[in-house]
C-alpha cells in the first residue's frame, strides 16, 4: 500500500495563479513559529514583468459586525508579513512536500515560505450560540498570494488567492509530571473547627477528549453540615484588545453522593469531566478552536506563554482553564470554593512540514480543493 501525501490547492478566479499547501496548521512552540510554506504556479505568459507577493493578515473581531454604527469599528486588520516570492528573492531550501509538489507541477511551480512575528495570537473564535452572526469573533489568520507591480498593491480578487490558515500550539514534548494539586479551609463565625478540602488532578496538561479526573479529600471539622458537592472546569477568556475577562462552565458534575458530610466526619472522592466542544455549542462566548458548526471542532487549547516572557504581553485571545469545586453547606454556612487551574491541549501530530525528502520518494500526492475541506478555523472564507 502507497501512502498519500494530501495537499490543498486553490486556484485564483481567472486561473493564472494557483496555490498548494501540505498543511494548513503552522505551529507556535513558544520560541519559534512555524513558516506558512507552499507552492505557488503562475501563468508566465500573464505576469508581463509583475511579481507574485504573498502576505499574511490576521483579523481580530472583538464585537459584533451589526453593532458597528457611526464609524465605529470592533475589528482590527493587520498585515503581518509580506514576501516576494516569483520571482524569488531568497535562497529557499525546499521541504519534502515542497520538493514533490515542484516535480510534480514542473518548471512554473515555485516554492514559498512567509515567517511570522513570535509574537503573533493564537488563532481563537468565540461561539456566539444559537445567534447567528455575519461575521465569526475571534482571531483569524489568511494567506494572501496575489500578482502586482510592488508590495503595496491592494490585491484583485480576480488575480489573487486568499487561503484561511491557522496558527496553533500543542501541547510540549516534556508534558509535565507533576501533579497540581490545592488546600482551602473555611472557618465559621461562632463556630469552632474548619471545613477543609483538598483537590488534586492526576496530571497538569490534559488533552482534547481526555476525561479530567478531580479527586477530592474533604475533611469536616467544624460544626456545619456540608449538603452537596459540585465539580466543574471553567474556561477562562481574556479578550486582550478590550481587556474584558469572562468565564464560562465548559463541564460539571454535581453530586449528592457521600452526603450530608457531618461534622467530625471525612470524604474521599472523585469526579471524572468531560469538556468537549460538542456539548457547549449553543453557549454564547465559549472560545472555540474553530467553526463551532463544523464536527470536528475543538474547545479552545490553553494559551501557553513561552519561558522568560511576561504573562501580561500575550495578545489576541488568552484562553486558560481550571476545575472549581463548590462545597454547599446550606443557606446559614455559605460555600466553600477552591479553583485548580489545568492547562487543555492537542498532543503534536505528525508534522508533513518536516517530512525527509527521501521519504517522500514512495509517497503519493492527493490533491483536494481547498474550499471543500472543513476543518475548524482553517475551512476557507466565503
Amino acid at each position: 500500500m502507497v501512502n498519500a501525501v494530501k495537499v490543498f490547492k486553490k486556484t485564483a478566479p481567472n486561473g493564472k495563479i494557483t496555490v498548494y499547501l501540505g498543511r494548513r496548521d503552522f505551529v507556535d512552540n513558544t520560541s519559534t513559529t512555524e513558516p506558512v510554506d507552499g507552492v505557488v504556479v503562475c501563468d508566465n505568459d500573464y505576469l508581463r514583468g509583475r511579481n507574485v507577493y504573498a502576505t499574511v493578515t490576521v483579523t481580530y473581531r472583538f464585537g459584533r459586525e451589526e453593532d458597528e454604527v457611526m464609524g465605529l469599528h470592533f475589528s482590527k486588520e493587520m498585515q503581518l508579513a509580506t514576501h516576494q516570492i516569483y520571482p524569488s528573492v531568497d535562497q529557499l531550501e525546499p521541504t519534502g512536500v515542497q520538493e514533490r509538489l515542484i516535480k510534480k507541477l514542473g518548471g512554473n511551480a515555485c516554492p514559498f515560505a512567509v515567517t511570522l512575528p513570535d509574537n503573533a495570537p493564537a488563532s481563537v473564535q468565540l461561539s456566539s450560540g444559537t445567534e447567528e452572526t455575519s461575521k465569526p469573533l475571534g482571531v483569524i489568520y489568511e494567506l494572501r498570494v496575489f500578482v502586482g507591480d510592488n508590495s503595496e498593491e491592494k490585491p484583485h480578487r480576480r488575480n489573487s488567492v486568499t487561503l484561511a490558515v491557522r496558527k496553533v500550539q500543542y501541547s510540549p514534548l516534556d508534558r509535565n509530571k507533576r501533579q497540581p494539586s490545592t488546600l482551602v479551609s473555611k472557618g465559621f463565625t461562632l463556630s469552632s473547627g474548619k471545613l477543609n478540602l483538598e483537590v488534586t488532578l492526576d496530571k497538569d496538561i490534559y488533552y482534547h477528549g481526555e476525561q479530567v479526573q478531580a479527586n477530592l479529600n474533604i475533611k469536616n471539622a467544624s460544626r456545619k453540615t456540608v449538603k452537596n458537592i459540585k465539580c466543574a472546569v471553567i474556561q477562562h477568556v481574556e479578550v486582550t484588545m478590550t481587556n474584558n475577562h469572562f468565564s464560562r462552565e465548559v463541564a460539571s458534575l454535581e453530586s449528592k453522593e457521600g452526603c450530608p458530610i457531618t461534622p467530625g466526619t471525612n470524604l474521599q472522592k472523585s469526579f471524572c469531566l468531560s469538556p468537549l466542544a460538542s456539548s457547549n455549542k449553543n453557549k454564547s462566548g465559549i472560545a472555540m478552536d474553530g467553526k463551532t458548526k463544523d464536527t470536528d471542532s475543538n474547545l479552545a487549547s490553553s494559551t501557553v506563554i513561552g519561558e522568560g516572557k511576561n504573562p501580561n504581553d500575550a495578545l489576541g485571545i488568552v484562553v486558560s482553564y481550571a476545575v472549581r469545586v463548590r462545597l454547599n453547606c446550606g443557606a446559614l454556612g455559605g460555600e466553600l470554593l477552591a479553583d485548580l487551574p489545568f492547562k487543555l491541549m492537542h498532543p503534536i501530530p505528525g508534522d508533513l512540514g518536516g517530512v525527509s525528502k527521501t521519504q517522500m520518494e514512495n509517497e503519493n500526492i492527493e490533491f483536494e480543493d481547498f474550499a471543500r475541506l472543513r476543518r475548524g478555523m482553517s475551512v476557507d472564507q466565503p
